[in-house]
């Protein structure tokens, strides 16, 4: 413990202190323990004040620079408007991720395996990143297109570089439209590379992981991946399309810094009900350019009335011409 202070290895330092807490705890002397453990969070917590991410993010180099991107998190969960069952369980990842010492003291890893399902635009994206920020973690996106090649065994053994980097690297490491890698096995479409391909993924998953790095599959068609993902995944969230109370609070939040004194807000809700979270953003986004280039500092129902109306015919459109 003390050689470990002295060369200014802090986390080691601080694991010792909660192991120690964690034995003082077996012998019955509960309030010792809990005394080590609120030291060590507030020495940590006086360490990383003043710095919005308290470890040093470094661009992935090598083969891995064209596999993942590096995203230093700017959101946190208050950033972005959630259904509460969605905060329940992203607010449960957090804890056992915050305080994974403590259950590594006792022989138990955080989940650490997520995986995020819904429709197009519905924030799985920038709920990954307000998961990184709530964590002060580097997000990781990798990059499908450079994963999967047409090559034999090659993007099993990119894959493995990359599982290998979360070995490393202590992030979160979003596998975006995460249906191209985990589809199903049996499927008519399907070719034996991409089998061999997801049998390693699942072989990758369930491998012990010192570093305890976050893995966050995101994907709009769940029903396309293979069944055996389900147990390898520790939570799977679900997320919808907003709510009413939803709709307003985002509309607020994008007309913002303007003003909007008089907003019909029934009819607004009744209009944007149905449309995601990143339509109705673009719209309220919209509706504020028009007021700053009309020289207004406030908005008007027809503002936004208008710009929801317009996403509601693009995505219109798009159905037709898929159709």
């Amino acid at each position: 413990m003390l050689k470990s202070r002295a060369t200014g290895d802090d986390e080691q330092f601080y694991s010792i202190a909660l192991q120690i807490a964690a034995a003082e705890a077996r012998r019955g002397h509960r309030t010792t323990a809990e005394d080590l453990r609120a030291a060590v969070d507030e020495a940590r917590a006086v360490r990383s004040r003043g710095a919005s991410v308290p470890i040093s993010f470094a661009q992935p180099r090598g083969e891995l620079e064209s596999l993942i991107d590096l995203k230093e998190p700017e959101l946190h969960l208050k950033d972005v408007v959630l259904h509460e069952s969605v905060k329940e369980k992203l607010n449960d990842v957090i804890r056992q991720q915050i305080k994974r010492d403590w259950l590594r003291e006792h022989g138990k890893t955080p989940n650490r395996c997520v995986l995020f399902v819904g429709p197009p635009g519905a924030g799985k994206t920038m709920t990954a990143e307000a998961l990184a920020g709530e964590l002060h973690l580097p997000l990781f996106v990798i990059r499908l297109e450079s994963l999967i090649t047409r090559f034999m065994g090659e993007t099993a053994s990119k894959l493995r570089l990359v599982f290998d980097e979360t070995l490393k690297r202590r992030g979160v490491y979003l596998f975006d439209e995460f249906d191209a890698l985990g589809g199903h096995r049996n499927a008519t479409n399907d070719v034996a590379e991409m089998r061999r391909v997801l049998n390693s993924f699942l072989q990758l998953m369930e491998q012990p992981n010192a570093t305890d790095s976050i893995l966050l599959g995101a994907t709009n068609h769940p029903e396309l991946l293979d069944r055996a993902l389900l147990r390898r995944f520790d939570s799977v969230v679900e997320f919808e399309s907003p709510s009413r109370e939803q709709v307003k609070a985002l509309i607020t939040k994008y007309l913002r810094p303007l003003k909007y004194p008089r907003l019909a807000w029934k009819k607004i809700v009744d209009v944007a009900m149905g449309l995601s979270q990143s339509e109705i953003a673009r719209a309220s986004e919209d509706a504020v350019k028009t007021a700053i280039l009309d020289e207004r500092d406030t908005i008007r129902t027809e503002d936004v009335l208008r710009r929801l109306n317009d996403r509601r015919e693009m995505r219109d459109a798009f159905s037709k011409s898929k159709s």
